[in-house]
C-alpha cells in the first residue's frame, strides 16, 4: 500500500488547563477554596494575598441542610448600600494565667511557642472513672465497677447480659455473678443518674427513684414505667387508665414526669461535630428591593508578587522561563477566583429575583424552581448551575441557607399554577402546629384542607412530607 500524506479538517472541544483549574475551583466550597488557595500560595511564590486579609469567618451549620440560624425578619426596609456583615465566631480561647487574665496580662510582644486549643470534655468513661476513684470501694469492687463502665455503649446503656461479662473475667480471679451485680448498683449510684440500665424502662426507673417521694405522680409514673411503657409509646391511653386504674389528669402528670426523664444519660458527653460553613453572598432588602452581594470576608485578595514580577522583567531574555511559566498560572488563578464569585453573584441574584416572596413571607412563599429555569436566564449550562449551587451559602435576615435550598419540586394546583414543595410542607407544620391535641389531623385530612386551598395534594404525598419533617402520625401526636 502506498503511504500517502492528507489534510483533515474537524472541530472538537478541548479543555485547557486554565478552563479545568476554572470548573474545579467553581464547584468547591469557600472553605475548600480558601485551602487550595493556601497551596497554590505555598507553590507559586508570584502569587500572594494583599496584606491585611483576614481569615474567613465560620458560622456553625445544621447537618441535614436546614437553615444554620433561625433569624427573625426585619420588615423595616434598609438604606444602607453596605451589605451586612454575618456573625462570626471566633475559635480563640482566653487564656488566664497568674497575675491577669488574657492577651491584656502579657507584657511582652513575643508570640507564645504554645498553640492556644480548646480543652475538651471528659466522655462518659473519663467521668465515670473519675467519680470511681473519689469513693470508698475495696479494689476488687472497684475493679468490678471499672469493667463495667468500659463495657458501657454511648448513650450508658449496659446492652451486655452480666453472665456474658462474667465469662470474660480470667478464671483465677473466681468472680461470683453475685459480685456483677452489686458492682452494677454502684454503676448505677453514680452520675448521670440512669447509667448503667440495661433498658429504656430501668433507665427511667432508675431517675424517679432519684426524685424525692413526695414528688407528684411519681407512684404512677414508676407503675407506668415498669410495665406500660410499650403502651404509653403508642399512646394507648384508654388501656393505661384502666391499668393504672387512674383518671387522665393523673396520667396526664404521670406522662409529663417521664417526659421530663433522659433516656440516654450518656449522649450529654458525646463529642459534639460542628460543620462549619462561611457564607458566600449576603441578601439584603434596599430601598424595597432585595439585593444579594459577595460576602467581602469571603472573598480571597490575592494579586501578583510585586518583587519576582520585577526580577522577570529584568531578566528577559536569560532563563526565566520557569518564573514565567508560575506567573502565568498566578494570573489564571486570580481570573478564575473572580470569575468564580462572579458567577456565584449572578446565579444568586437571579435566585433572589424569583424567590422575593420567600424572603417577605418565609417558607409559604417559595415558589417552584428548577435549574434549568436558572440556566436559560443567565445564558449558563445547566451542570454549571448545579456547581454554583452545590455548598455554597446564602445568609439571609431568615438565617443561612444553601443555594439548593431554593430549588425544589412543584405540585400543580387547581388554578392551573403550581405550588412548590417546600411551602407545602411549611402549610402542613402550621396546620399541625395548630390542631387539637385530643384529635389530631390525619394524613387524609390535611389532603382535604390544602384541596379547599386549591392544592391538590394525594395522602401519600402529604405522608412523604410530613416524614420527611420528622413529624410522627396521627396516632403518635395523639395525647389527653
Amino acid at each position: 500500500m502506498k503511504q500517502t500524506l492528507q489534510l483533515k479538517l474537524s472541530q472538537h472541544l478541548t479543555l485547557t488547563p486554565q478552563l479545568q483549574q476554572s470548573i474545579r475551583l467553581l464547584q468547591l466550597s469557600t472553605m475548600e477554596l480558601n485551602q487550595e488557595l493556601e497551596k497554590f500560595l505555598a507553590e507559586n511564590p508570584l502569587l500572594e494575598r494583599e496584606d491585611g486579609d483576614a481569615p474567613i469567618p465560620t458560622a456553625p451549620a445544621h447537618m441535614n441542610g436546614e437553615p444554620a440560624a433561625a433569624l427573625q425578619p426585619s420588615s423595616e426596609e434598609s438604606d444602607a448600600e453596605s451589605p451586612p456583615q454575618p456573625e462570626t465566631y471566633s475559635a480563640d480561647v482566653d487564656w488566664v494565667g497568674e497575675g491577669g487574665s488574657g492577651a491584656s496580662a502579657r507584657d511582652d510582644s513575643d508570640e507564645s511557642d504554645f498553640a492556644q486549643v480548646a480543652a475538651e470534655s471528659p466522655n462518659l468513661r473519663e467521668h465515670l472513672h473519675r467519680q470511681l476513684t473519689l469513693t470508698k470501694l475495696e479494689p476488687r469492687d472497684r475493679n468490678l465497677v471499672a469493667f463495667l463502665i468500659e463495657a458501657l455503649d454511648e448513650d450508658g446503656y449496659l446492652t451486655q447480659p452480666l453472665e456474658e461479662l462474667a465469662q470474660l473475667v480470667p478464671e483465677e480471679l473466681q468472680i461470683e455473678p453475685e459480685e456483677l451485680h452489686i458492682a452494677l448498683k454502684h454503676l448505677q449510684n453514680l452520675d448521670p443518674t440512669g447509667v448503667g440500665a440495661r433498658s429504656c424502662s430501668e433507665c427511667l426507673e432508675l431517675q424517679l427513684l432519684s426524685m424525692a417521694d413526695s414528688t407528684p405522680s411519681r407512684a404512677a409514673a414508676l407503675a407506668l414505667v415498669r410495665g406500660h411503657l410499650e403502651l404509653l409509646a403508642a399512646r394507648d391511653f384508654a388501656k393505661l387508665k384502666k391499668a393504672l386504674q387512674c383518671g387522665d389528669d393523673e396520667l396526664r402528670q404521670a406522662q409529663k414526669l417521664i417526659q421530663s426523664l433522659n433516656p440516654r444519660p450518656g449522649a450529654a458527653f458525646a463529642p459534639l461535630e460542628t460543620r462549619y460553613v462561611v457564607s458566600d453572598v449576603v441578601v439584603k432588602k434596599i430601598k424595597g428591593v432585595w439585593v444579594a452581594s459577595l460576602n467581602p470576608d469571603a472573598l480571597p485578595k490575592l494579586r501578583i508578587n510585586r518583587m519576582y514580577a520585577d526580577i522577570l522583567q529584568s531578566s528577559r531574555g536569560q532563563s526565566g522561563s520557569q518564573l514565567s511559566h508560575q506567573l502565568q498560572e498566578a494570573r489564571w488563578l486570580i481570573k478564575n477566583v473572580q470569575q468564580r464569585f462572579e458567577t456565584i453573584l449572578r446565579v444568586s441574584q437571579a435566585i433572589v429575583d424569583r424567590q422575593r416572596h420567600f424572603f417577605e413571607h418565609g417558607e409559604v412563599g417559595m415558589r417552584p424552581l428548577v435549574l434549568r429555569e436558572i440556566a436559560n436566564t443567565l445564558g449558563l449550562h445547566e451542570s454549571t448551575v448545579s456547581r454554583v449551587t452545590t455548598q455554597k451559602f446564602m445568609f439571609t435576615p431568615r438565617g443561612i441557607f444553601e443555594l439548593k435550598y431554593f430549588f425544589g419540586s412543584h405540585v400543580a394546583t387547581e388554578a392551573g399554577g403550581a405550588c412548590s414543595a417546600t411551602a407545602i410542607r411549611a402549610l402542613i407544620k402550621q396546620l399541625i402546629a395548630a390542631e387539637d391535641g385530643r384529635r389530631p389531623l390525619s394524613d387524609s385530612k390535611i389532603s382535604e384542607i390544602l384541596g379547599q386551598q386549591g392544592i391538590v395534594v394525594a395522602r401519600r404525598t402529604i405522608a412523604k412530607y410530613r416524614e420527611s419533617l420528622q413529624i410522627p402520625s396521627v396516632s403518635m401526636r395523639k395525647s389527653l
